[in-house]
Protein backbone atom coordinates (compact mmCIF):
# COMPACT_ATOMS: atom_id res chain seq x y z
CA UNK A 1 0.00 0.00 0.00
CA UNK A 2 3.14 2.03 -0.24
CA UNK A 3 6.97 2.79 -0.80
CA UNK A 4 9.17 3.69 2.29
CA UNK A 5 12.49 3.62 -0.05
CA UNK A 6 11.87 5.70 -3.21
CA UNK A 7 13.28 4.49 -6.32
CA UNK A 8 15.49 7.38 -6.76
CA UNK A 9 17.10 6.54 -3.51
CA UNK A 10 18.38 3.12 -4.73
CA UNK A 11 21.67 2.69 -6.22
CA UNK A 12 20.74 -0.19 -9.47
CA UNK A 13 24.26 -0.21 -10.20
CA UNK A 14 25.32 -1.37 -6.98
CA UNK A 15 22.08 -3.45 -6.56
CA UNK A 16 22.76 -5.42 -9.52
CA UNK A 17 26.26 -5.89 -8.83
CA UNK A 18 25.44 -7.59 -5.14
CA UNK A 19 23.46 -10.21 -6.81
CA UNK A 20 25.77 -10.19 -9.75
CA UNK A 21 22.88 -9.00 -12.60
CA UNK A 22 23.61 -7.54 -15.91
CA UNK A 23 22.82 -4.12 -15.81
CA UNK A 24 19.39 -2.79 -14.76
CA UNK A 25 17.47 -1.15 -17.78
CA UNK A 26 13.97 -0.53 -15.82
CA UNK A 27 12.80 -0.32 -12.38
CA UNK A 28 8.97 -0.37 -11.33
CA UNK A 29 7.74 0.76 -7.33
CA UNK A 30 4.90 -2.02 -6.68
CA UNK A 31 2.47 -0.44 -4.97
CA UNK A 32 1.66 -3.57 -2.49
CA UNK A 33 2.18 -4.42 1.30
CA UNK A 34 2.79 -1.98 4.44
CA UNK A 35 6.19 -3.12 5.81
CA UNK A 36 8.57 -3.30 3.22
CA UNK A 37 9.61 -1.50 -0.35
CA UNK A 38 9.03 -4.01 -3.30
CA UNK A 39 9.87 -2.97 -7.02
CA UNK A 40 9.92 -5.44 -10.00
CA UNK A 41 13.43 -4.90 -12.11
CA UNK A 42 14.44 -5.91 -14.90
CA UNK A 43 17.45 -6.34 -16.80
CA UNK A 44 18.22 -7.58 -20.55
CA UNK A 45 18.29 -11.50 -19.48
CA UNK A 46 15.44 -11.39 -16.87
CA UNK A 47 12.61 -10.08 -14.41
CA UNK A 48 12.93 -9.82 -10.38
CA UNK A 49 11.08 -8.95 -7.64
CA UNK A 50 13.75 -6.66 -5.15
CA UNK A 51 12.56 -5.60 -1.81
CA UNK A 52 14.02 -3.39 0.38
CA UNK A 53 13.35 -4.64 3.93
CA UNK A 54 12.42 -1.39 6.04
CA UNK A 55 13.49 -1.78 9.92
CA UNK A 56 14.93 -4.91 10.14
CA UNK A 57 18.02 -6.42 11.69
CA UNK A 58 20.14 -8.52 9.39
CA UNK A 59 19.76 -11.57 11.18
CA UNK A 60 15.56 -11.26 10.52
CA UNK A 61 16.34 -11.13 6.68
CA UNK A 62 18.84 -13.74 6.68
CA UNK A 63 16.12 -16.16 8.70
CA UNK A 64 13.94 -15.46 6.10
CA UNK A 65 15.78 -16.12 3.02
CA UNK A 66 17.09 -19.09 4.45
CA UNK A 67 13.35 -20.57 5.61
CA UNK A 68 12.56 -19.98 1.71
CA UNK A 69 15.34 -21.37 0.33
CA UNK A 70 14.83 -24.74 2.58
CA UNK A 71 10.97 -24.80 1.87
CA UNK A 72 11.89 -24.33 -1.97
CA UNK A 73 14.07 -27.00 -1.40
CA UNK A 74 11.52 -29.70 0.20
CA UNK A 75 8.80 -28.76 -2.46
CA UNK A 76 6.97 -25.97 -1.80
CA UNK A 77 5.87 -23.76 -4.64
CA UNK A 78 8.07 -20.34 -3.91
CA UNK A 79 11.26 -18.90 -5.58
CA UNK A 80 14.27 -18.93 -4.11
CA UNK A 81 15.80 -16.18 -2.83
CA UNK A 82 18.47 -14.91 -5.84
CA UNK A 83 22.41 -15.31 -4.08
CA UNK A 84 24.56 -12.30 -3.49
CA UNK A 85 28.17 -13.79 -3.16
CA UNK A 86 27.39 -16.88 -0.15
CA UNK A 87 24.90 -14.55 1.38
CA UNK A 88 20.58 -14.98 0.58
CA UNK A 89 20.54 -11.27 0.44
CA UNK A 90 22.58 -7.72 -0.19
CA UNK A 91 23.48 -5.12 1.81
CA UNK A 92 24.01 -1.56 -0.49
CA UNK A 93 23.43 1.90 0.87
CA UNK A 94 22.86 0.91 4.10
CA UNK A 95 20.07 -1.25 2.90
CA UNK A 96 18.89 -5.00 3.17
CA UNK A 97 17.67 -6.32 0.26
CA UNK A 98 16.57 -9.84 -1.02
CA UNK A 99 16.07 -10.43 -4.54
CA UNK A 100 13.44 -12.97 -6.21
CA UNK A 101 12.76 -14.25 -9.71
CA UNK A 102 9.53 -12.82 -10.74
CA UNK A 103 6.64 -15.21 -10.88
CA UNK A 104 3.80 -14.40 -13.51
CA UNK A 105 0.47 -15.16 -12.07
CA UNK A 106 -2.58 -13.03 -10.30
CA UNK A 107 -3.95 -13.65 -6.79
CA UNK A 108 -7.74 -14.27 -6.79
CA UNK A 109 -9.91 -13.79 -3.61
CA UNK A 110 -13.44 -14.00 -3.20
CA UNK A 111 -15.91 -15.19 -5.82
CA UNK A 112 -12.61 -15.55 -8.34
CA UNK A 113 -11.92 -17.96 -6.25
CA UNK A 114 -13.18 -21.64 -6.86
CA UNK A 115 -12.84 -24.31 -4.91
CA UNK A 116 -10.26 -26.03 -7.08
CA UNK A 117 -8.57 -22.77 -6.55
CA UNK A 118 -8.86 -23.19 -2.32
CA UNK A 119 -8.06 -27.02 -2.36
CA UNK A 120 -4.67 -26.09 -4.26
CA UNK A 121 -3.84 -22.98 -1.39
CA UNK A 122 -4.65 -25.56 1.00
CA UNK A 123 -2.68 -27.98 -0.35
CA UNK A 124 0.31 -26.14 -0.94
CA UNK A 125 -0.02 -24.93 2.75
CA UNK A 126 0.16 -28.63 3.75
CA UNK A 127 3.43 -28.62 2.09
CA UNK A 128 5.12 -26.22 4.35
CA UNK A 129 4.22 -28.22 7.39
CA UNK A 130 5.32 -31.32 5.91
CA UNK A 131 8.62 -29.77 5.30
CA UNK A 132 11.96 -31.12 7.06
CA UNK A 133 12.32 -29.46 9.96
CA UNK A 134 14.01 -26.07 9.42
CA UNK A 135 17.12 -25.94 11.93
CA UNK A 136 16.46 -22.58 13.83
CA UNK A 137 13.98 -22.50 16.29
CA UNK A 138 11.96 -18.75 16.28
CA UNK A 139 9.10 -17.28 17.79
CA UNK A 140 6.56 -15.65 16.42
CA UNK A 141 6.19 -11.64 16.80
CA UNK A 142 3.16 -12.21 17.25
CA UNK A 143 2.31 -14.08 20.22
CA UNK A 144 -0.07 -14.06 22.47
CA UNK A 145 1.91 -11.70 25.10
CA UNK A 146 3.01 -9.47 21.88
CA UNK A 147 -0.69 -9.51 20.94
CA UNK A 148 -1.99 -8.84 24.27
CA UNK A 149 0.32 -5.98 24.81
CA UNK A 150 -1.16 -4.21 21.92
CA UNK A 151 -4.63 -4.44 22.83
CA UNK A 152 -3.68 -2.81 25.90
CA UNK A 153 -1.95 0.09 24.27
CA UNK A 154 -5.08 0.57 22.09
CA UNK A 155 -8.14 -0.38 24.56
CA UNK A 156 -8.89 3.05 26.09
CA UNK A 157 -9.33 4.60 22.35
CA UNK A 158 -11.76 1.78 21.46
CA UNK A 159 -15.40 1.79 21.57
CA UNK A 160 -17.13 0.39 24.42
CA UNK A 161 -18.57 -2.95 22.57
CA UNK A 162 -15.04 -3.85 20.67
CA UNK A 163 -13.39 -3.54 23.37
CA UNK A 164 -15.20 -6.13 25.99
CA UNK A 165 -15.29 -8.30 22.94
CA UNK A 166 -11.57 -8.61 22.09
CA UNK A 167 -10.87 -8.73 26.08
CA UNK A 168 -13.12 -11.40 26.68
CA UNK A 169 -11.82 -13.18 23.38
CA UNK A 170 -8.21 -12.88 24.91
CA UNK A 171 -9.15 -14.05 28.31
CA UNK A 172 -10.85 -17.04 26.54
CA UNK A 173 -7.59 -17.74 24.51
CA UNK A 174 -5.00 -17.27 27.11
CA UNK A 175 -4.75 -21.02 27.89
CA UNK A 176 -4.82 -22.65 24.75
CA UNK A 177 -3.30 -25.88 24.60
CA UNK A 178 -0.08 -26.28 22.68
CA UNK A 179 -0.89 -28.17 19.74
CA UNK A 180 1.46 -29.89 16.86
CA UNK A 181 4.05 -27.06 15.91
CA UNK A 182 7.05 -26.09 13.10
CA UNK A 183 7.58 -23.43 10.35
CA UNK A 184 4.60 -21.48 9.70
CA UNK A 185 3.55 -19.07 7.32
CA UNK A 186 1.80 -17.24 9.40
CA UNK A 187 0.62 -14.87 6.90
CA UNK A 188 -1.26 -16.58 3.74
CA UNK A 189 -3.61 -14.43 2.36
CA UNK A 190 -4.40 -13.58 -1.19
CA UNK A 191 -1.94 -11.33 -1.88
CA UNK A 192 0.81 -13.91 -1.00
CA UNK A 193 -0.46 -16.39 -3.42
CA UNK A 194 -0.25 -16.15 -7.46
CA UNK A 195 -2.85 -18.27 -9.85
CA UNK A 196 -1.16 -18.99 -13.38
CA UNK A 197 -4.12 -20.57 -15.43
CA UNK A 198 -5.84 -23.54 -13.31
CA UNK A 199 -2.31 -23.70 -11.07
CA UNK A 200 -1.17 -22.64 -8.18
CA UNK A 201 2.00 -20.79 -9.36
CA UNK A 202 3.83 -19.27 -5.93
CA UNK A 203 3.66 -18.46 -2.33
CA UNK A 204 5.13 -15.52 -1.76
CA UNK A 205 6.32 -13.49 1.29
CA UNK A 206 7.45 -15.49 4.29
CA UNK A 207 8.34 -12.31 6.20
CA UNK A 208 6.14 -13.31 9.24
CA UNK A 209 7.51 -17.06 8.81
CA UNK A 210 8.54 -18.76 12.19
CA UNK A 211 7.66 -21.70 14.74
CA UNK A 212 3.89 -21.74 15.21
CA UNK A 213 1.09 -24.33 15.43
CA UNK A 214 -0.03 -25.41 12.30
CA UNK A 215 -3.46 -25.49 13.12
CA UNK A 216 -3.22 -21.84 13.93
CA UNK A 217 -1.72 -21.59 10.01
CA UNK A 218 -4.43 -23.57 8.71
CA UNK A 219 -6.84 -20.84 10.46
CA UNK A 220 -4.90 -18.05 9.27
CA UNK A 221 -5.22 -19.15 5.93
CA UNK A 222 -9.41 -20.41 6.06
CA UNK A 223 -10.29 -16.68 7.27
CA UNK A 224 -8.45 -15.17 4.66
CA UNK A 225 -9.55 -17.27 1.68
CA UNK A 226 -13.10 -18.18 2.45
CA UNK A 227 -14.59 -15.61 4.33
CA UNK A 228 -16.31 -13.25 2.36
CA UNK A 229 -19.29 -11.25 4.05
CA UNK A 230 -19.74 -15.02 5.86
CA UNK A 231 -18.31 -17.99 5.54
CA UNK A 232 -18.39 -19.27 2.07
CA UNK A 233 -18.72 -23.11 2.74
CA UNK A 234 -17.92 -25.09 -0.47
CA UNK A 235 -14.15 -22.88 -0.79
CA UNK A 236 -14.04 -23.50 3.35
CA UNK A 237 -14.48 -27.25 2.64
CA UNK A 238 -12.42 -27.47 -0.54
CA UNK A 239 -9.30 -25.52 1.20
CA UNK A 240 -9.48 -27.79 4.55
CA UNK A 241 -10.28 -30.78 1.82
CA UNK A 242 -6.79 -29.65 0.24
CA UNK A 243 -4.45 -29.40 3.36
CA UNK A 244 -5.86 -32.92 4.60
CA UNK A 245 -5.22 -34.15 1.53
CA UNK A 246 -1.20 -33.64 1.91
CA UNK A 247 -1.21 -33.82 5.60
CA UNK A 248 -4.19 -35.36 7.70
CA UNK A 249 -4.96 -33.22 10.76
CA UNK A 250 -4.61 -34.99 14.17
CA UNK A 251 -7.75 -35.16 16.43
CA UNK A 252 -5.99 -32.82 18.96
CA UNK A 253 -5.60 -29.86 16.11
CA UNK A 254 -9.17 -30.61 15.03
CA UNK A 255 -10.46 -30.01 18.31
CA UNK A 256 -8.23 -27.09 18.78
CA UNK A 257 -9.02 -25.32 15.44
CA UNK A 258 -11.90 -23.04 17.01
CA UNK A 259 -9.55 -21.40 19.06
CA UNK A 260 -7.09 -21.55 16.97
CA UNK A 261 -9.75 -19.41 14.15
CA UNK A 262 -10.97 -17.07 17.15
CA UNK A 263 -6.95 -16.43 17.76
CA UNK A 264 -5.93 -15.51 14.71
CA UNK A 265 -9.52 -13.16 13.88
CA UNK A 266 -8.16 -11.41 17.28
CA UNK A 267 -4.84 -11.33 16.47
CA UNK A 268 -5.33 -9.22 12.85
CA UNK A 269 -7.85 -7.39 14.54
CA UNK A 270 -5.58 -6.19 16.95
CA UNK A 271 -2.35 -5.62 14.95
CA UNK A 272 -4.63 -3.85 12.61
CA UNK A 273 -5.52 -1.80 15.45
CA UNK A 274 -2.23 -0.79 16.54
CA UNK A 275 -0.47 -0.70 12.95
CA UNK A 276 -2.91 1.02 10.54
CA UNK A 277 -6.42 2.45 12.73
CA UNK A 278 -4.44 4.19 15.10
CA UNK A 279 -0.84 5.21 13.37
CA UNK A 280 -1.00 8.90 12.44
CA UNK A 281 0.96 7.86 9.31
CA UNK A 282 -1.77 5.16 7.87
CA UNK A 283 -3.12 6.97 4.59
CA UNK A 284 -6.55 6.50 4.42
CA UNK A 285 -6.57 4.34 1.82
CA UNK A 286 -4.48 1.83 3.86
CA UNK A 287 -7.39 2.35 6.60
CA UNK A 288 -9.57 0.93 3.96
CA UNK A 289 -7.53 -1.73 2.96
CA UNK A 290 -6.87 -2.46 6.17
CA UNK A 291 -10.10 -2.34 7.76
CA UNK A 292 -9.88 -3.78 11.50
CA UNK A 293 -13.57 -4.08 11.59
CA UNK A 294 -13.42 -7.12 8.49
CA UNK A 295 -11.57 -9.61 11.44
CA UNK A 296 -13.69 -8.62 14.31
CA UNK A 297 -16.51 -9.76 11.61
CA UNK A 298 -14.72 -13.02 11.39
CA UNK A 299 -14.19 -13.09 15.50
CA UNK A 300 -18.11 -12.79 15.65
CA UNK A 301 -19.18 -15.36 13.18
CA UNK A 302 -16.80 -17.98 14.78
CA UNK A 303 -18.63 -17.27 18.31
CA UNK A 304 -21.84 -17.65 16.57
CA UNK A 305 -20.95 -21.21 14.99
CA UNK A 306 -19.33 -22.28 18.48
CA UNK A 307 -16.39 -25.39 17.61
CA UNK A 308 -19.21 -28.03 16.00
CA UNK A 309 -20.23 -25.20 13.60
CA UNK A 310 -17.38 -24.53 12.68
CA UNK A 311 -16.46 -28.37 12.34
CA UNK A 312 -19.97 -29.18 10.16
CA UNK A 313 -18.59 -26.15 8.00
CA UNK A 314 -15.70 -27.58 6.92
CA UNK A 315 -16.10 -31.36 6.63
Amino acid sequence: MGTFTPLEALDLTAVAAAFGLPPIRNALPLWAGTINSNFRVETDDAVYFLRVNEGKREDEVAYEAAVVAHLAAAGVPTPRPVAAGDRPFARTGGRLLTLFPWVAGEHRQGAALDPAGAAAVGAALARIHRAPPFPERRDSRYSFTNILTRFQSVEEYMPPEERAELAAALAALAGRAPLPSGIIHGDLFPDNVLFAGDRLAALLDFEQASDGAFAYDLAVTLLAFTFDDDFVAARARALVGGYVAERPLLSVERAGLWDEARFAAVRFTVTRLTDVEHNPAASAELRRAKDYRRFLARLRRLDELGPDGLARLIV
